[in-house]
This record gives structure tokens, sequence and C-alpha cells, in this order.
């Protein structure tokens, strides 16, 4: 009985073996393909990333490179031949040459440039809203279209939610609405997300529209500045922690 119960196991054993082999000679091509595909997949991802941080360092190198230069003109020919080749890259391109043309008749064409990026569907909305407040900040539209535009900037948890409100602050008091503009100016004093330079700004406005101060227009520089009058603070303020927060709007009596 021994006897025949092993030779009963070892032919059982044959048989699932030949079935294995059988089914592996069938269907082993699928488990190889699956295999080859994990490998390549996982080969190729590794590649892309490579390709971008590669080209990320290029791009960040030669920024550097074109900041190293004292030339104005020759830092321009820099940034315009740096290898953007992102959307991402592109806008932080664009916002960097744009500083070096905030003055004069080039502010413009730096802000059409910037809405013109901005409009672009595959840029993330921090990237798009930045720009379209720095376009604002160079050249302002139409009050009834900035104001549309602040609006949407502002909105609860948007990222420039307090320069937005700032610049809507600006705006009103352009508009001779000076209380609708403190109001607006005390919000931003209270926003979490307003930084104390920012927070600082807002503060000095008040206190000199307070005291019978005028609002007039004032150059931009590469730099955002705000100043107000020597009634309210004696000293102008630079705010260099929030990119793109210059207001440019000077107090005086």
């Amino acid at each position: 009985m021994a006897n025949t119960d092993s030779f009963l196991d070892e032919v059982s054993e044959e048989v699932r073996r030949d079935r294995l082999f059988a089914l592996l000679r069938r269907w082993g091509w699928i488990a190889a393909l699956a295999v080859l595909l994990l490998v390549g997949g996982a080969a190729w991802n590794e590649y892309r990333n490579a390709q971008a941080t590669r080209q990320a360092e290029a791009f960040g190198d030669a920024v550097l490179a074109a900041f190293d230069t004292d030339d104005a003109a020759a830092r321009m020919a820099a940034l315009a031949a740096a290898p953007a080749d992102t959307p991402e890259e592109q806008l932080i391109l664009a916002l960097l040459q744009a500083g070096e043309e905030a003055d004069g008749e080039e502010a413009a064409a730096a802000a059409a440039r910037l809405r013109s990026l901005a409009d672009q569907s595959d840029l993330p909305p921090r990237y798009s809203d930045l720009a379209r407040l720095r376009a604002h900040m160079l050249a302002p539209e139409d009050p009834a279209l900035a104001l549309a535009l602040m609006d949407h900037l502002a909105r609860p948890g948007a990222p420039y939610r307090a320069l937005a409100m700032e610049q809507q602050a600006y705006i009103r008091l352009a508009q001779g609405e000076t209380g609708a503009g403190i109001e607006i100016l005390r919000q931003v004093q209270n926003e979490a997300v307003a930084t104390p330079g920012l927070q600082q700004r807002a503060m000095q406005l008040i206190v000199a529209l307070e005291t019978g101060a005028v609002l007039v227009d004032a150059p931009v520089d590469d730099a955002p500045v705000d100043t107000v009058g020597d009634d309210a603070t004696g000293e102008a303020e630079e705010a260099p922690e929030s990119p793109g927060t210059g207001a440019e709007t000077t107090a005086t009596e």
C-alpha cells in the first residue's frame, strides 16, 4: 500500500509539473512582458527626471550668470538667451525681464508679455496670478478692469490676496474714494497672510491719508518701493520680502 501511495504521488507531481510547464509555454510571455514594461517604465521615468533636473540647472545657471553682469544691456541679453523650456521657466524669466524693464516705455511691453503668458492654460494658478499682479503694477489697465482683476486675486485663500487688496486700495484712492481705500488698507493690516512690511506700509498710508495727504503717482523701481510723505513716517520703507508688492504710489501733502 505504501509503495502504491508513493507511486501515485510521483505521478501526480509529474502531472502538475507538466501542466505548469504547459501554462508557462502558453502564457509566460505575458509575465515577461509585464516585467519588461515595469523595468522600462522605471528607466524612462528616471531618464525624464534626470533631463528635467539638467534643464532646471541649466536655466538656473544662466539666470545667475546674467545677474552677475553689471551692465544692464548685457544682463537683458543674457536673460533673453536663458534656456526656458517649460511654461513656469518662461514666466519666471519674463518676471525677471520685467524687473529690468520696469522704468520707461518698456514697462508696457513687459506687462503685455506677462499678461500673454498668464493666459496660458497649462500654468498653475500661483504663477498666472503672480504674472497678472505684476503686469498690473507695471502698466495698470482701465480702473474697472483692474478692480475686477484685483477682486479675483484677492479672493479668500488666493496666494497673493493681501497684495491684491493693497492694489485695490490704491485704485480706490486714485479714484478719489478715500474712505473705501482706507477701509481696505485696514483689512490688509488684519490679514493673517500679510507680511509685516505690508502691514506697516498700510498703516503708514492710513496715517498719511488721515492727516490730509493726497495720493499721487510715483515711478516704479526695479525693486518695488513704497513711500509716504514726511508727515507720516519721515522715511521711505522698502519691502523686499514680498516679490511684486511694490505700490506705484506716494502720499504727499
